[in-house]
Order: structure tokens, then sequence, then C-alpha cells
């Protein structure tokens, strides 16, 4: 599908935005009657809510040995988050390490970080990173919810989870009604967006479900500009109440905004040229990414339970772009150089099934889950380098605050470097022992096989390209997980849980020729935690502790040219978490989550240098987020957010900090029928200066500044 269709399919959202009074949301109850708009949901009861991220099994969070935390998508909408990584780090002890080299949805968590060790999975298929690189899916407008394990998962989903795994659950049919939600607003920096969805029961055989979100901004920095189109529909056939068939097809295409951080003045962030671009004027960025997926589910007996899922995902991606920057204390010029020009053709395609078995014997109940993945990645890697150790070149250098960007250069041209196939498959087993009412004990174990070949280009003198199997290597990983759960009443629950984990040496479908000689790293945990839901499902309480190492790190040898890599060291994380969520009389709520942990290098040397001791980069040892929610009155509300994220590192060394920061957010909804309300939102109320994270070591990727938007919404 081209952006030119797309534009067609954006004109008629808005014609039947036009002709239906779209502009607020609304809420219908199960007897057929409105209630007004502006209640907010409630996210105090999800501890009692079935979950897909910390088992297989159907359990809900109170039942599961594990930190599981389910973040519903009208709280995601309501508090006015504008990305998937917006919303999932409003969630306990997980930050943002976003930058356009990961495609803008790079996280945090436990003390680990990116791709290769927080898994993204969408509705419960994994995600395999491109050269470090995931870029769907981005809009939270077609999101059911979302549900974030931390803590090891490759007993659930294979290497590269050390850290945690956020799986993002798109909006289904409701077979019960027809729904009608829209919204749509506009606020700082010339940006707006739109989103429309529709669905419902066409007869008792059939349901449907139809989203659409079309997002536009010039951005907070020069030539700052971007927009985003996210479309998702879904098929539900019944042929009987044991048996369902969903077939969906979800599509997103995104021009991110071309910035790539902003470089220090003498160590320091200087104001002047906080909203300067250092990119060349025909900077370029484009992901695009669609998945169709056919999902069964068959009910046989009260006592099995089959589930399949097919599924293809292609996935297309482009850079043009001069991403580095950094200031001549000697010149007083900031230094461009990095002109990178590459392509990413990627297609996943695979399939996923599993079977459950319930069994009783006397008062002893167990539950057995055994299934498979297999799937097959093609990727294709094109650059415009001279070759793949080559490094790009240099811009002319430029003065700070008043320049000329240029333009993007190269003599080669974008060609294809390298390619890749991979084959994976999996099988996996999950059991849960019933012993009492009271008492559960829950057990998985994984094994998980993977081959990547390798094909390498080489060209002659006049462009001719030869292609070379370079690299054929076989991966074999063993994980398991044991855990226990005791529930002393109905809704409290005291857990403990041992979990191995694997790692891949970067992305597995890039896994490197350097790289080949190594085995994947390889971690484990150790985790005792409470849950606590009270006040009739209004209240919540979570608390958990764990230490969490991981071995076999690789590391560059300093001075090595070509670069070469050695196996070396472990790091460590040890830390406290906890949450709780309120929903009090009078109309007040509380949403707050903090968490307080340890990151270390035990062992790292690398060549003279030794980390011993030294944090690792892009870790905050310190996170929380807080919600107060107050209903004026029941067609009033009010809220307001704090986030706040500790102080970083942006090298092994400890040499370059990147300073703590605390933004607020607030908001008001007034609901002018019950079907219609109007929204006021202000981001970063005290123009707080920040930077999420770093693209070089004084290169920051500065937040939002203080912006404003209204918009209005409809639910019916």
């Amino acid at each position: 599908m081209k952006y030119a269709f797309s534009k067609y399919l954006i004109s008629t959202a808005v014609s039947v935005y036009v002709f239906a009074p779209l502009t607020a949301w609304a809420n219908e109850s199960d007897g057929g009657e409105n209630r007004d708009i502006v209640v907010l949901a409630n996210a105090a009861d999800t501890l009692t809510a079935q979950t897909s991220a910390g088992s297989r099994l159907g359990l809900t969070p109170l039942e599961t040995p594990a930190s599981v935390e389910i973040l519903s998508g009208d709280v995601i909408r309501e508090r006015g988050d504008l990305s998937i990584v917006d919303a999932v780090t409003r969630a306990t002890g997980i930050s943002s390490v976003a930058n356009p080299g990961n495609g803008g949805t790079g996280l945090s968590a436990r003390g680990f970080s990116g791709p290769g060790s927080i898994m993204q999975l969408y509705d419960g298929v994994r995600l395999y990173p491109g050269a470090g690189t995931v870029t769907f899916p981005t809009d939270p407008w077609t999101v059911d919810r979302i549900e974030v394990l931390r803590g090891p998962a490759s007993v659930l989903y294979g290497q590269g989870a050390i850290g945690g795994a956020v799986n993002v659950i798109s909006k289904k049919p409701n077979t019960g009604r027809t729904e009608l939600q829209a919204e749509a607003g506009y606020g700082s920096q010339n940006s707006w967006r739109i989103g429309a969805g529709v669905g419902g029961p066409v007869n008792d055989f059939i349901a449907y479900r139809f989203d659409i979100s079309r997002t536009q901004s010039d951005g907070w920095v020069d030539r700052g500009d971007s927009k985003g189109l996210a479309i998702s529909g879904s098929l539900q056939f019944r042929p009987s109440d044991t048996l369902t068939l969903t077939l969906s097809d979800d599509y997103s295409d995104q021009y991110p905004m071309l910035y790539f951080g902003t470089p220090l003045i003498n160590g320091q962030l200087d104001d002047n040229n906080r909203h300067r671009n250092y990119n060349v004027t025909d900077a370029l960025m484009h992901f695009n990414d669609n998945r169709t997926t056919a999902r069964i589910e068959w009910t046989p007996s009260a006592n099995i339970s089959v589930r399949n899922t097919t599924y293809r995902l292609t996935t297309d991606r482009k850079w043009r772009n001069l991403e580095s920057y950094f200031w001549n204390g000697t010149t007083g010029l900031i230094d461009r150089f990095d002109f990178f020009g590459i392509d990413h053709d990627q297609t996943q395609i695979g399939n996923q099934g599993d079977v459950t078995f319930r069994s009783q014997w006397g008062g002893v109940k167990n539950t057995l889950l055994v299934g498979f993945d297999v799937n097959a990645i093609k990727f294709r890697h094109s650059n415009d380098f001279d070759s793949d150790a080559a490094p790009p070149g240099f811009s002319e250098p430029v003065n700070p605050f008043s320049f000329d960007p240029g333009l993007y250069y190269n003599t080669f041209g974008v060609r294809p470097q390298h390619r890749s196939r991979t084959r994976q498959y999996s099988f996996f087993a999950e059991d849960r022992l019933t012993l009492t009412e009271q008492f559960s004990v829950t057990a998985g174990i994984n094994f998980d096989h993977a081959n990547v070949k390798r094909y390498v280009n080489s060209y002659n003198a006049v462009g001719v390209a030869t292609e070379t199997l370079r690299l054929d290597k076989t991966l074999h990983n063993t994980t398991w997980r044991v855990g226990a759960v005791y529930q002393p009443i109905p809704t409290f629950s005291i857990y403990g849980q041992y979990a191995t984990a694997v790692d891949p040496l970067g992305s597995l479908i890039t896994f490197s020729i350097g790289q080949a000689a190594f085995k994947s790293t390889t971690g484990d945990q150790l985790e005792v935690g409470a849950k606590y839901s009270f006040l009739d499902g209004r209240g919540s309480a979570t608390v958990a502790a764990y230490r969490i190492v991981k071995k076999n790190l690789l590391a560059t040898v300093p001075g090595s040219l070509p670069p070469v890599q050695d196996q070396v060291g472990q790091r460590s994380a040890k830390g406290l978490e906890a949450s709780l969520t309120l929903d009090l009389a009078g109309g007040f709520g509380i949403d707050a989550n903090g968490t307080i942990l340890a990151a270390r290098f035990d062992e790292f040397q690398n060549g003279a240098i030794s980390f011993k001791g030294k944090t690792p980069p892009n870790v905050p040892e310190t996170t929380a987020n807080l919600w107060l929610r107050y209903a004026v009155t029941d067609r009033l509300q009010t809220r307001a957010g704090l986030r706040y994220v500790g102080m970083t590192y942006s090298d092994n060394a400890n040499n370059f900090r990147v300073p703590a920061y605390a933004v607020v957010d607030a908001g008001v909804s007034y609901a002018v029928t019950d079907n219609i309300a109007l929204n006021a939102r202000i981001y970063n109320l005290f123009d707080k200066d920040y930077a999420t994270t770093t693209y070089n070591d004084e290169q920051w990727l500065l937040g939002r500044p203080r912006s404003a938007d209204v918009s209005a919404s409809v639910r019916f």
C-alpha cells in the first residue's frame, strides 16, 4: 500500500468524522444505557484480569509468579500518551532509550536496555529486531491494552528478553454490541491527530473492527516535521460456540522527526542551540510495516483448548541522514559526520500454536500447555558505504547557532551489502499445579533453535556484485522457570520464582561474522513479591524484589582495526519495585509506582581497562510515575501526572552523565453530553529541558518542551 492510497483512506475517515458527531468518548453499560463520558477508566482491578504476558495459561497477575502489569487502552488515551513508548514508560520501572537507530521503540527495564534485552510482541507474536531496530507498532489508537512482564521472559518467548517483554494487544471485534469511537485534536508545534474506530456484530456469525489514525506535527526543532498513519482491521467468524476464526491486518506508515539529537557545548546543554537541527535539509526517515494474521481458537471440551496463529509481517525502513555531531572546543564549531544511507527489507512468516489440557484429581487441579513456534525471516541490508567496514564521510563544520544544514552527500549510492535467512523453531511447555485453594506451583521450559545464514556482497570496479555465503551459525538454547504462589485470601498473593534467560549477541537476524565464534549471553533471575487487590477492586498494590545476573558479555578489543570482539565479563542488577492504585470516594484517584535498583558490571576487563563496578549505559537506577485524578463533578474531571527518570550514563566508563529529570503533565475533560467530551492537555507543564536518552556520548535526544493541545472525543 502506497502513501497516496493512504491519503484516500484518510479522506474517507475524515468524511466519516464530519457526518458523525465523532468528537468525544462515551461508555455504554451492559444494559445498553449511556453513562457519563468523563468517568475515568479504572486501572485498579487489573490484578484480577487475565493476561498473556506473564503466562500462556490465562492466569491473572495475582496467580502469576512474576511481575506483570496491564495498561488499558482507555487509560493510555485518557492520559494523552501519543506513542507506545510514551504509554509503556508509565509502567513500573520502564524507561525510554528510544532513538532513530532503534526505530524509536527502545526500552530499558531492570538494569538492561535495548531491543536485544527487552522483547517486543504484538498480539503475542515476537517481533525480531533487524540490526537492533523495531518500528511496529507505534500508535496507541489501535491498542486495546499493553501487557508488561518485568524480568526474564525467554521461557515464554525465546532469546532476547532478559529484562522483560512488552506485549501490545490490538483492538478486537466486540461480539455483543456495536461501538463507535473517535477523537480529533490540535496543539503546539502545529500538531494534529484524528482517529476513528467502529466495530461490532454483523450477525451471530460475524463481527468486525476497523480503526484508523492519522498524525502530523512540525516538531520542536528546526525541520522537525513528522507524520504517521495507522490502520487496523479484523473480522471474526464464530461458526459455533467452541470455534472462533479471526482475520486481522495492521498497517503502519511513519515519517518520524528527522532529529538525531543536540550536541552539548563545552559539556553543557546550551539554550541557544536547543531548537537547532544539525541533520541535512534533504534527510529521510521512513518506516513502513504491515502484518496479516489468521488466528484460530477451538475449545472442543471444557478440559481442552487449542490455539493457532499464522502471520506474515513485512517491514521496509529507510534512512538518509547525517547523524553525529560534536562541538569542537578548538574551533568553536560543530563537527558533523556519519552520512548514513541505509535500507532494511524484512519479511517474517510464522506459525505459533498450543494446546491446553485441564485435569483434576480430588482437590488437586492441573493445567498443562504444550506448544510450538516456527518462523522464517528474510532480511536484506543495503547501505551507501564503500564497504561494510568503511566509515561514512564528514561534512563541513558549522556554527552552533546559525548555519546552512547542507545536503546529503554520497558517491556510492545505496546498494545491497548483505542479507540473512533465519530459520527458527521452538517447543515450549508450561504447567500449573494447584495443590490447594491457597497454594500453586508453576513451571515452564522452552527449547529454542535458530539457524542464521548471512550472505555478503562484494562489488568490482564497475559495480557488479558477487554474493558469498560468509556465515552459517546454529544456536540452541534451553531456558526454564519455576515459581510458587501462596494466596491466604483470594485477593492477596505472595510469590517467588527462579528463571533463566538467553540474550543474542546483538540482533539474531543480523548476527555478524565477527560474533560467530561466541555463544549467546546467559542469565538468571531470583524474584519474590506480593500483590494485593482491595476495596472491592478499587485498590491494588504490588511489591517485588529481584536480582538478575547476565554472563558472557561481548566487548570490542581496544585499538583493534578492523574491530575485533571478545566475550568477557558479567553484569547484574538488583532492585525493588512497588505500585499503588486507588479509586477513592469523592472522585479521587491515585496511580503511583517506583523502582530503585543497582546495576553494575561485576566483571568487565576490556583490554587494560576495567569497568568493574561501573553502571551500564542507558540504565536509570531510579524511576517513578504518579497520576492524580479528581472528578470535580460527574461531567468535569482533572488529572495531573509526574514522570521521573533518574540519572544515567552514556558510556561504560561512566565518564558522560545524563541528568535525571521530572516532567509534569496535566489535563481536564468536560462532558458536553453523555457522548461528547472536550479535552485540554498540557505536556511538560514547567517547560523542563531534559534528555530522554543519547545518540552519542555528548549528543542528547531532548524531550518535548511545554506543549498544549485540545481535542474533542466521542463514544457510542
